[in-house]
């Protein structure tokens, strides 16, 4: 993964400039499968972070959030009416709701699994700032960039816009979003790896995402 050298906000950013209201349905498609991805590593990075701190208030009303909870309930074709599960169990499960082509999904399935790889090769104490730094702005500014996308018409698409949206309402209330749950691990430029790694998978999964104009 990259180093140091620029940190991780300019990447963020970088991700948020990408064209996504162009992207066809087969394209957002894939931003949904190359998520899912990154939805397993918030969860293991979470889990990693309550081992480090057990005893945190916070962190465990966080998990409590995002892991086997019904606040993602009820969506048609992945969970029933007050349905607990993680977060990326729903992403999964709405993955299934519509077919991809089946090259497309071979590759992002393997940049996927390269992507878990190099993640779960980071040291702890990184993976615990990295989930301050998605909760604590950077993914609700990308998801807003996905949300530029004009097409949404399948399936899989609708759940991953509900997916979307529940979790901007998530994170931006700024007393008590799930930021505010994690402020206190304190982000700093060692994560930008992981977010370099997000912006590949990304890249990977969407060949042809480019700047827009």
């Amino acid at each position: 993964m990259d180093t140091l050298t620029a940190g991780y906000s300019p990447v963020i950013e970088e991700i948020c400039a990408y064209d996504w209201a162009t992207l066809s349905p087969d394209q957002l498609s894939l931003v949904a499968w190359a998520y899912y991805y990154f939805s397993i590593q918030f969860r293991e990075n979470l889990e990693v972070t309550l081992a480090l701190l057990p005893d945190d208030p916070q962190l465990q009303k966080l998990k409590a959030e995002e892991c086997d909870t019904a606040n993602l309930s009820p969506w048609p074709g992945v969970a029933a009416p007050g349905e607990a599960m993680n977060h990326d169990e729903f992403m999964a499960r709405a993955l299934r709701l519509s077919p991809i082509n089946a090259a497309a999904r071979h590759r992002v399935e393997r940049a996927g699994e390269l992507y878990l790889k190099q993640v779960r090769a980071t040291d702890e104490m990184s993976k615990a700032m990295s989930i301050a730094s998605y909760e604590g702005g950077g993914l609700e500014a990308i998801f807003h960039a996905f949300l530029r996308a004009r097409d949404w018409n399948t399936p899989l698409l609708h759940a991953f816009r509900h997916f979307l949206t529940k979790h901007i309402q998530f994170d931006s209330n700024p007393d008590a979003g799930h930021g505010a749950l994690c402020a206190h691990l304190v982000p700093d430029d060692r994560i930008r790896g992981l977010w370099v790694a997000f912006r590949t998978l990304l890249i990977e999964a969407v060949p042809h995402l480019t700047l827009a104009a």
